[in-house]
């Protein structure tokens, strides 16, 4: 049975309040849409983690620094509906737009010190548009659990500050990063790809694990990167944003590995930005 859609706060308010009256708890799956099985199984970890699961759907305008960026995001609401019927969610949150952002909205979440790097930097106001929209959804929900993929590790340490550092009652989970066959990390924006580009795209996960190995063995950023970029380039990518060695905690800058260490990547294939992370 395909779960109910609540497009209206009101709505979602009054089937929560049934929830929390027989003391259930709920998990809430915050995504944009075009679901994939990287979201299937946030879905299917908050499901077996509590007693009641919504998703949320909202491509959020404010976390799109360019308008054809938003305007060419999938939507794809009837299909990701029936995605969800088979794990049991209890609730599809689909709130239009004033529900998030009504007439007169003034208010900004923004994090600093985990967001002027990395894809913050590239992509100036995107994480306070997510630590909006995030915070948000956290209160219209009022949920106990939220689950988030590692594929958008930056996106999951900033959502957790901002959830302590605003004394949200919630426990953020971090779900790792689901692979396609060939390595390339699940993501909605891989719709966008061409065939050709396609065969392409997994070269950006080949090179972070070569990379891997030769940190483990004790190589510095300095000595391998160079090459590293070049290979991604021969692949047929067009730009590499970003590829760095972070502490992943604090996400600070590294040359070596050590314990919490994760490589970082963003590059651009045909038009299409692709992001990637993996533990070192």
């Amino acid at each position: 049975m395909i779960a109910p859609i609540v497009r209206s706060l009101a709505g979602l308010r009054a089937q929560t309040a049934v929830w929390r009256k027989t003391g259930e708890t709920i998990g809430v799956v915050p995504t944009m849409g075009a679901l994939h099985q990287g979201h299937l199984s946030l879905a299917r970890a908050a499901r077996e983690k509590c007693d009641r699961v919504i998703v949320t759907i909202f491509v959020n305008p404010k976390q799109f620094d360019d308008p054809d960026d938003l305007k060419n995001y999938p939507r794809t609401e009837e299909d990701d509906a029936r995605k969800l019927e088979s794990i049991g969610v209890d609730l599809i949150y689909v709130p239009e737009p004033d529900q998030i952002y009504p007439d007169g909205f003034a208010t900004t979440v923004s994090v600093s010190g985990l967001t002027d790097m990395l894809c913050g930097e590239s992509r100036p106001g995107h994480f306070d548009g997510v630590a909006t929209v995030v915070s948000k959804l956290f209160a219209q929900t009022a949920a106990d659990f939220a689950f988030f993929g590692e594929k958008d590790y930056q996106q999951l340490q900033i959502v957790r500050r901002m959830a302590a550092d605003l004394d949200i009652p919630i426990e953020v989970v971090g779900c790792p990063t689901i692979r396609e066959e060939d390595g390339l990390a699940m993501s909605s924006r891989n719709l966008l790809l061409s065939d050709r580009s396609r065969v392409y795209a997994p070269v950006l996960a080949e090179v972070m694990e070569d990379m891997r190995e030769k940190l483990k063995g004790g190589a510095t950023m300095a000595a391998i990167l160079p090459d590293a970029k070049a290979r991604v380039m021969a692949a047929g990518f067009n730009d590499v944003d970003y590829l760095e060695l972070r502490d992943g905690l604090d996400l600070s800058l590294l040359d070596q590995a050590k314990p919490e260490a994760r490589l970082f990547a963003a590059a651009w294939l045909a038009g299409v930005r692709l992001i990637d992370n993996i533990a070192v």
